[in-house]
């Protein structure tokens, strides 16, 4: 059976096979099995479950040639530049730069969804379905009808014919109802069964172009930070096994076909190494989670190579963390990766931002990050900190003394994220510090691109 039809209007290809490990690479690759409609206007891709994920516009006015449009499974249209690659991997260290459509902390990129064809494309992707259903309709009909006249076509090629086209017009039927509204229903199916929407995902999710299925086993956060525009105000408080299976069990159904594209796993929310510190469920919350997550999710069978989990975590969540968790963890079938907000090792900043903690009590939860990255070869503790012009003085030097002075020799794990803390407000001043100091670090050190689910 053809995976492939050619017809004047359009080029349709069934379940294609992209790219299945994800790899830090400077030209376009696509991720997984989708199917593609092409025109002599756009490039359209759908998952399996044949809702649209990515778009571009072959239009000569299209900013880039290699740059693409992605919708994430909240819903958003993500713009991914190369930024004319001067400059995106060493700031984010990724090849592409998600430019968002809401407002965020990004340092670099441009304005694409300003431009008259990127917002013509996301108006016109629907109607673009409609009509390839239409040309391939009216092709089987003039097959048919060719077949017909044609007497040294027998009876099984002319049904072989005929069946190759239902194929192409079923997926396109299909397509054509995941319509922009039936798509947003989906995104707050998804919300819903989460019970929230994912406000912020871990900078390490990066590692998957964000593709992570989020199965949230806590809620709230133990600060409450002052500064903090993605915090929860619900009090801390770890989620059941039963409402954590029974996520399992909605967020399968929800993510359909499609799962099989997918090798991740987020436990959130805001601090879910906390759930692994909590009298209530304690270290099995997590480990639980993890398993049932892999074991309902099938990632032994996933199209995409190994398995990953991405977690966030405070200061106390992981001083407080036994161990055994992270033992537990090693073993897991995971590559795990736990973010910690430390925001600062300077008292006069933690002051300033509202984070209820001492210089020290971030000084000790730095070495306990470096400990653990040295002894667990599938868990990487990062760190996050904070930037900004107006910061006091001695917030970058105590940064410094961490990433640098506490640092014998340059370590390829365990990545720094320097989470700018204006929004909408691009700053070469910033930017140049933020140069300055990836180069003066001892580790891996990123800009954190607030990105949300």
């Amino acid at each position: 059976m053809f995976n492939t039809l050619s017809i004047p209007y359009c080029k349709i290809t069934l379940n294609k096979r992209g790219a299945d490990e994800y790899t830090k690479i400077s030209f376009p690759l696509k991720y997984g099995i989708f199917s593609e409609i092409e025109t002599s206007d756009a490039i359209l891709q759908f998952n399996l479950n044949h809702e649209i994920v990515r778009a571009k516009s072959k239009d000569r006015q299209w900013l880039q040639p290699s740059e693409w449009l992605k919708r994430s499974m909240g819903n958003d249209w993500i713009y991914y530049s190369t930024g004319g690659y001067t400059g995106v991997f060493e700031s984010i260290g990724e090849y592409y730069l998600p430019n968002l459509p809401y407002p965020t902390n990004s340092l670099i990129g441009g304005k694409p969804f300003d431009e008259p064809v990127v917002n013509q494309l996301l108006s016109s992707w629907h109607e673009i379905i409609g009509k390839s259903l239409d040309s391939v309709k009216n092709s089987r009909k003039s097959s048919h009808n060719s077949d017909l006249k044609r007497f040294s076509l027998d009876d099984r090629a002319k049904e072989h014919n005929l069946e190759n086209y239902h194929n192409f017009i079923e997926f396109l039927e299909s397509a054509l109802k995941n319509t922009p509204q039936s798509l947003q229903k989906k995104t707050e199916a998804l919300f819903n069964a989460s019970g929230c929407r994912v406000t912020v995902m871990p900078p390490d999710a990066r590692h998957v172009d964000y593709d992570i299925i989020p199965l949230i086993i806590s809620d709230g956060c133990l600060y409450k930070c002052r500064f903090c525009r993605v915090k929860s105000d619900r009090p801390f408080a770890v989620r059941s096994f039963n409402q954590i299976k029974e996520q399992i069990e909605q967020l399968k159904e929800i993510y359909g076909h499609n799962i099989i594209n997918y090798n991740s796993i987020f436990l959130g929310d805001h601090d879910g190494l906390n759930a692994g510190s909590s009298l209530d469920g304690g270290i099995d919350t997590i480990i639980t989670a993890a398993e049932e997550a892999y074991k309902h999710f099938q990632f032994d069978k996933s199209y995409m190579k190994g398995a990953n989990l991405f977690m966030f975590g405070s200061v106390g969540s992981l001083m407080n963390a036994d161990h055994k968790l992270f033992e537990l963890l090693n073993r897991l079938p995971y590559r795990s990766y736990i973010n910690i907000g430390l925001e600062s090792a300077d008292q006069d900043t933690l002051d300033l931002i509202g984070k209820p903690l001492s210089a020290l009590q971030v000084e000790e939860a730095f070495m306990e990050i470096q400990r653990i990255n040295s002894l667990f070869d599938n868990v990487e503790i990062t760190a996050n900190f904070i930037m900004d012009e107006n910061l006091p003085a001695g917030h970058y030097p105590a940064f410094l003394r961490l990433v640098r002075e506490s640092i014998k020799r340059p370590k390829e794990k365990g990545a720094v994220y320097l989470s700018p803390l204006r929004i909408n407000k691009p700053s070469r001043e910033v930017l140049f510090e933020f140069n300055r100091l990836k180069t003066l670090s001892r580790l891996p050190t990123f800009l954190y691109i607030i990105q949300r689910l």
